[in-house]
């Protein structure tokens, strides 16, 4: 579980933009630029086990029958 100090799955994913949107400017040194990747990639893999964790959540609560199947987007 995710405690008080940690960042909600939205700040990440702003803040992956952020550094992305930095680094597509190709404004900063290589190290500056190295340092922003590092920090990005691990933002990314915080944001992924946060989804995997939420999909675990929703696979146990559909195998128990405590809501119904989710319906495709756009159907």
């Amino acid at each position: 579980m995710s405690n008080a100090a940690d960042p909600s799955f939205e700040s990440l994913l702003k803040r992956i933009e952020e550094i992305a949107g930095t680094l597509e400017r190709g404004e900063m040194g290589l190290e500056a630029s190295l340092a922003l990747f590092e920090e990005g990639m691990n933002l990314s893999k915080q944001g992924t086990s946060r989804l995997d964790l939420a999909e675990k959540k929703l696979e146990v609560l559909l195998q128990n029958g405590d809501t119904e199947p989710l319906a495709p987007m756009g159907s």
